[in-house]
């Protein structure tokens, strides 16, 4: 983050770099409509309302959304167009809370079962506006989704469920890793299955006017063709996991966990007042420790409690003196920001704003 930190600031917390954000979100907005893709970008890794009315100002179709309870605190604010991507398994509460979603909003909801669109359908059932269905297919990360040639007999059970089945999406997990070559493969992959599942669809007489793929990883990789909707998430910050596989540069990071430094216990390590309950506690084969220094590049964090980062730096380094400010890029953002309360945005050493997360511990 190139943003100097600002002084007297209470830490820990969560620092925006405003210019940072806004080219981010503008570049994606751009290359998407550059090569014809419709932009749904996935607010669950922000979760803030104003970052989401510049995504939409930009000319992103809707937002993408994990849970039932982040497309509520969405609706809230006013954004009017929604897709749940993910396979929602109704009880009672879930579905009184869907249909009411449904009477206020354009949403559009993910199923991957027969079973799953049977619930979802008698749920929304004579709701003001006709919910919309897409089927989830896997592309190679084997979470959730059903085999291509599936997806018709998911897609034929929406349908006589009384829902309006729109399209297929997918999530390419398998897109993370050290080279441009792993992202590319995701991306083909994403465009066959999608591609398959559509027309399974399409052979069952079932319209398709959404074809749905994309992470921020696989989302430079797309060809124009099958596909005609991405929905990144994690690009409108960036985080250390993106620029280990070289997604970003460092000069992409738009937020950081600010932390004073509480204990110089030797020359070559220092303890940070923040913790899992801030950065969380992602780690993956990508990255080194639990987070990325831009002021000490060759630093590790090494050790994480819940209060507690303990950071190597390499011999020779001068370390940071005690009560000094460090920025820390999490690993992965999503889970910082939903154990935020608000994102503090910073412009020249002055905290300028102070967005509020949204959608917060919306994760039902």
């Amino acid at each position: 983050m190139a943003v100097p930190l600002p002084g007297g600031l209470a830490t820990p917390a969560l620092v925006v770099d405003p210019d940072v954000l806004d080219r981010n979100i503008s570049r994606m907005a751009e290359a998407s409509r550059a090569q014809g893709f419709a932009l749904r970008p996935h607010a669950k890794s922000h979760k803030c309302a104003q970052i989401a009315d510049r995504q939409l100002r930009s000319g992103a179709r809707g937002l993408s959304v994990a849970t039932i309870g982040e497309a509520e605190a969405f609706a809230q604010v006013g954004v009017d167009d929604l897709f749940i991507a993910y396979p929602v398994w109704l009880d009672a509460d879930k579905a009184q809370r869907l249909r009411r979603l449904a009477d206020d909003v354009a949403l559009s909801v993910g199923v991957e079962s027969v079973e799953g669109a049977q619930r979802l359908g008698n749920a929304v059932r004579g709701s003001a506006r006709t919910v919309e269905v897409l089927i989830e297919v896997d592309s190679g990360s084997h979470r959730t989704g059903v085999q291509p040639h599936a997806a018709g007999e998911v897609g034929k059970a929406a349908a006589d469920a009384g829902l309006n089945v729109v399209g297929v999406f997918t999530f390419p997990g398998h897109g993370y890793g050290h080279d441009a070559r792993a992202r590319e493969r995701a991306a083909r992959d994403e465009e066959r299955t999608l591609g398959e599942a559509a027309q399974a669809l399409r052979d069952l007489g079932l319209g398709v006017r959404v074809v749905s793929g994309g992470s921020t990883p696989t989302v430079g990789q797309w060809q124009p063709g099958a596909v005609n909707e991405l929905r990144p998430g994690v690009y409108v910050f960036n985080d250390a996991t993106q620029l280990a596989i070289g997604t970003c540069g460092v000069e992409d990071l738009a937020l950081t966990a600010v932390a004073t430094v509480i204990s110089v216990p030797a020359p070559d390590r220092f303890v940070l007042d923040v913790g899992s309950k801030v950065l969380g506690s992602d780690r993956s084969s990508w990255v080194t420790g639990h987070g990325y220094l831009p002021q000490f590049p060759q630093a590790t964090i090494t050790g994480l409690w819940e209060h507690h980062a303990v950071v190597r730096l390499p011999r020779g380094t001068r370390g940071p003196r005690l009560g000094s400010l460090v920025a820390v890029v999490p690993n992965h953002v999503c889970t910082p920001v939903n154990l935020a309360n608000e994102l503090l945005v910073v412009r020249e050493r002055e905290v300028i704003d102070r967005w509020d997360v949204t959608a917060r511990g919306a994760n039902t």
